[in-house]
């Protein structure tokens, strides 16, 4: 099974390339703005190094936060695009999967993972499954952290390959988004002649 796996839920924009349990290729570049454009062509350059084209997928692997509100959004809706361009299936893997995962591949069974929050806090999850809380880093002593971006990407894609195929990817959203609503007066809509 062929895998393209891909997250941008932070400050930046990951992508992972599994064949099998080999990683073909990987990547992770910062930045603060321009995942969306910055994706596709990071996937593309992936695809060129292991010599495959987009038809050789198999499936898809997207990290769906928690996270920067738009960046979760971008990776998702690309997954689902993809899946549906493809006809192959989209698997969510949220950021706090991942970190259970990778402790216990450690041989350790993280008690809390987190994932760092907007003010200084942290979204933080017990076991896997179990409620997001929003706490101050004191009240996490000991947890598990997200790993460097393109590990994160790889396990993504690894937690992807093992899952049964369900519903389409969706964001996890610790909270709901802040956006105010625009103070601009709605368009004037005309009727048609």
């Amino acid at each position: 099974m062929t895998i393209l796996a891909f997250d941008t839920s932070a400050a930046h924009c990951a992508a992972a390339l599994l064949s099998g349990d080999t990683v073909l290729a990987s990547r992770a570049e910062s930045m603060t703005r321009g995942q969306a454009e910055r994706l596709f062509p990071l996937c593309e350059e992936l695809l060129a190094e292991a010599g495959l084209r987009w038809s050789d997928l198999d499936r898809i692997g997207v990290g769906t936060g928690p996270g920067n509100f738009t960046g979760i959004r971008i990776a998702v809706s690309a997954a689902r695009g993809l899946a549906l361009g493809l006809g192959v299936p989209a698997i969510g893997v949220s950021t706090f999967d991942a970190i259970f995962a990778g402790s216990m591949d450690a041989g350790d069974r993280a008690m809390m993972a987190a994932v760092p929050a907007p003010r200084g806090l942290l979204h933080v999850q017990d076991a896997p499954g179990a409620e997001i809380r929003t706490v101050e880093p004191a009240d996490a002593p000991g947890a598990a952290f997200p790993p460097e971006p393109e590990a994160l990407a790889i396990r993504i894609a690894r937690i992807a390959a093992s899952r049964t195929p369900g519903a389409a990817p969706a964001p996890v959203y610790a909270r709901p988004a802040d956006a105010a609503p625009a103070r601009d007066a709605p368009p004037i809509i005309l009727d048609e002649p």
